[in-house]
């Protein structure tokens, strides 16, 4: 997807919010968006997801499957949490067995579940929010879009959806999104677009050497002959680790995904090693 000369104004004479935008969105990466308040970052969310409309200028490149987690989730709405969860998987094409099935995994899986018959509008802030960002992953999105979606979890939810996030990039989606804090996902961002009141600038991660945010070093061994599977979750940097392992390093929010792809290979591999190493690389030599 790309946007180009991209605006979008209050009603047809107000102010711009945006003006300028030309972006495109890269398959398969996990895209932070910064910038102070009232810089339009929602706004550039919400072109993203095909919630508003440009003023100006074009989106090209189709759409992808897409879904979006509001900063604000509308709770009055005459559905209860499952309910609700089915009928958008209905909405995003799933067949009803198969949109319960996934509505029950997620609201498990944030810790939901004994709020499945509860009406939208008796829910918590906190458990609205698991509901509202449990619709966008049960869809399996192939364009992921996420307004300030961890403000109101619990940790163990934050933690979760941190997975989640890992999991959706891993298996070739592209995820956009603003949090307020800004170690969220630290070392796993492959970009950061900050919003200047005139459109988002692409700014340079830091250099490699001083990416901050935990990392997970995995030794492994593989059958005789055998090379590393294509396409590991995270893009782990790799070097030989003697007696013919290798050791993989990686962001620590892609290594349940990474140990997964590992485990799962065809032949598999075998984990000899797991550790954590602080956000330095410099440690991790």
């Amino acid at each position: 997807m790309r946007l180009s000369g991209v605006g979008r104004r209050y009603g047809l004479a107000g102010p711009w919010v945006l003006r300028g935008v030309d972006l495109g969105l890269p398959a398969r990466s996990l895209v932070r968006v910064e910038g102070a308040n009232g810089t339009g970052k929602s706004t550039l969310l919400r072109l993203l997801a095909g919630v508003d409309a440009p003023t100006e200028g074009r989106i090209t490149g189709g759409r992808p499957r897409t879904a979006y987690v509001p900063e604000r989730f509308p709770a009055a709405l005459p559905f209860t949490a499952a309910g609700y969860l089915v009928h958008l998987g209905r909405i995003h094409g799933l067949r009803r067995a198969e949109a319960t099935a996934r509505a029950q995994q997620w609201l498990s899986r944030f810790g939901a579940a004994g709020y499945a018959r509860t009406p939208l509008a008796e829910l918590s802030k906190g458990t609205g929010q698991k509901v509202a960002v449990a619709q966008a992953l049960l869809a399996e999105p192939e364009l992921l879009v996420l307004d300030e979606a961890w403000t109101g979890l619990d940790a163990a939810a934050r933690d979760e959806l941190d997975r989640a996030v890992a999991a959706r990039v891993a298996a070739g989606s592209t995820v956009v999104f603003v949090d307020h804090d800004a170690q969220r996902l630290a070392g796993a961002v492959d970009m950061v677009l900050r919003v200047q009141g005139t459109g988002p600038a692409a700014a340079p991660l830091a250099p490699a050497g001083t990416v901050a945010g935990p990392r997970v070093r995995i030794e492994v061994t593989g059958p005789p002959g055998a090379t590393l599977p294509a396409g590991l979750p995270g893009a782990p940097a790799r070097t030989a680790a003697g007696d013919g392992a290798l050791r993989l390093t990686v962001a620590a929010v892609h290594s349940d995904a990474l140990l997964g792809a590992l485990l799962t290979a065809r032949p598999p591999w075998h984990i000899r090693h797991l550790s954590t190493l602080p956000g330095n690389p410099d440690e991790a030599a």
